[in-house]
C-alpha cells in the first residue's frame, strides 16, 4: 500500500470515531423528570343549611281584572271628547257627549204632556170630592198622569244617555271614537282598566293540580322592567279542567298596590308550591349533571375530588343536596370544566353564599 492510501485509511477511520464519539454511542443515558402539575386556581363556597322552596315557573301577560268597555246607550253625533288614552277617570266621570237635541226636545214634550194632564187631574181632583166625577173617569185619569210621568222620566234618561259616564274608575286604555263621529246605541266608544287590579292567568296541567291552593305565594317579573321583583299570590283556581287541552286555570293577583306594572305586560312568574326546612345546600354553579347523575366537586386537603350526589328542590341559585356530601363540605363553583378527579386545586373563597 502507498503512502498517500495508508494516509486516507487512517483519517476514515479517525474521522469515523469522532462522529460516534461525538453520538454518544456507549454512554449511559439519565431518565428525565416529569415536573409537578401546576395546582388549578378554583373558587370554593360551604355547603349551608337554610329553607328551600319548590317553585312552578311559568310566563304570562299581565290583564286587568276590572275592565270595561264603555258603550254608548243612545245614538248621535259626539260633539266632545273630555279625556284622552292613559288619563285616570273616576266613575261616572263624563268621557264625552252626544249631540242632545232629539233626546231634549223629547224630554221638553214629554214634561209639558205630564205637566198638562197633572193639571187636570187636580180638576178633577176637586169635582171627584164633591161626587161630580164618577170614580171609573177619576181612575182613568190617575192611570194616564202615571203613564206620562213614566215616559216623562223615560225621556229624561234617555237625554242623560248623550253623556258617555265612566262605568268603572281606572285608566283609559283605548278610545275607539273621533269627535264627530256618529255613532250608535250599544256601540263600543272606550275602554278602560283599572291598573290596580293586576292578574295573570296560567294554564296549568292536570297533573300539578294538588300543588296549587288559593293565597299561595308567588314572584313575578317583568322583562320590560329588569331586576325588579313583584309581590303576588294565587287569588283562584278553577274549578274545572278543559277536557280538549287536559289543563285548569290558576289566576294570581299582584299584591303591591304601588307599583309600575301596566296590563299587557309579559311576567315570569314563581309559585311556591312546597318548602324545606333546613335543607342542606350549594350553590347551583357547582351542581352538573351528565346523563341524569348529577355530581360535584368537593377540595379534600388541595385535591379535588368528584362526588354524586342527590339533588332535591332547585330555587334560583341554590340546589338542595339529599346525600352525596355532609355540612362540612367546600364545593367547587368556578374552575371545575375539566377538572379531574384528584387534581391538585388552590382555593379562592367564593361570594356565593344562600
Amino acid at each position: 500500500m502507498s503512502a498517500r492510501a495508508l494516509f486516507l485509511s487512517v483519517s476514515a477511520t479517525v474521522a469515523a470515531t469522532a462522529v460516534l464519539s461525538g453520538c454518544g454511542v456507549g454512554e449511559a443515558k439519565v431518565p428525565e423528570q416529569k415536573p409537578e402539575p401546576v395546582p388549578i386556581t378554583v373558587s370554593v363556597a360551604p355547603a349551608e343549611f337554610g329553607d328551600m322552596q319548590a317553585l312552578y315557573s311559568a310566563t304570562a301577560a299581565l290583564e286587568a281584572d276590572a275592565e270595561a268597555l264603555v258603550v254608548a246607550r243612545t245614538g248621535g253625533e259626539i260633539t266632545a271628547i273630555l279625556i284622552e288614552e292613559g288619563d285616570y277617570v273616576e266613575a261616572g266621570q263624563v268621557l264625552a257627549r252626544l249631540d242632545g237635541a232629539r233626546q231634549r226636545l223629547a224630554a221638553e214634550q214629554a214634561r209639558a204632556n205630564h205637566r198638562k194632564l197633572l193639571q187636570e187631574y187636580k180638576r178633577n181632583l176637586e169635582l171627584h170630592d164633591k161626587g161630580l166625577v164618577s170614580a171609573g173617569a177619576f181612575e182613568n185619569i190617575k192611570y194616564e198622569v202615571d203613564a206620562l210621568e213614566a215616559a216623562y222620566e223615560l225621556a229624561r234618561l234617555d237625554l242623560s244617555y248623550t253623556e258617555i259616564r265612566a262605568p268603572i274608575s281606572g285608566v283609559v286604555s283605548e278610545r275607539l271614537v273621533k269627535l264627530a263621529n256618529t255613532v250608535n246605541s250599544s256601540e263600543v266608544l272606550f275602554r278602560i282598566a283599572d291598573p290596580e287590579s293586576l292578574v295573570a292567568s296560567l294554564y296549568v296541567p292536570q297533573r300539578e293540580l294538588n300543588r296549587f291552593r288559593t293565597g299561595q305565594a308567588a314572584e313575578m317579573s317583568a322583562d320590560a322592567l329588569p331586576g325588579d321583583i313583584y309581590a303576588a299570590r294565587v287569588q283562584r283556581i278553577s274549578p274545572t279542567v278543559d277536557a280538549e287541552k287536559g289543563t285548569f286555570k290558576v289566576t294570581l293577583e299582584v299584591k303591591e298596590s304601588d307599583h309600575p306594572l301596566v296590563p299587557g305586560m309579559f311576567t315570569r312568574i314563581n309559585i311556591v308550591y312546597d318548602t324545606h326546612e333546613n335543607a342542606l345546600t350549594v350553590p347551583a354553579a357547582a351542581v352538573s349533571d351528565e346523563d341524569s347523575v348529577h355530581s360535584l366537586f368537593v377540595v379534600d386537603n388541595g385535591v379535588a375530588r368528584r362526588v354524586d350526589v342527590t339533588t332535591g328542590y332547585i330555587s334560583r341559585d341554590r340546589v338542595e343536596i339529599l346525600s352525596g356530601i355532609d355540612e362540612n363540605a367546600r364545593v367547587i363553583v368556578i374552575g371545575q370544566n375539566g377538572l379531574k378527579d384528584g387534581a391538585r386545586v388552590i382555593e379562592e373563597q367564593s361570594d356565593t353564599t344562600i
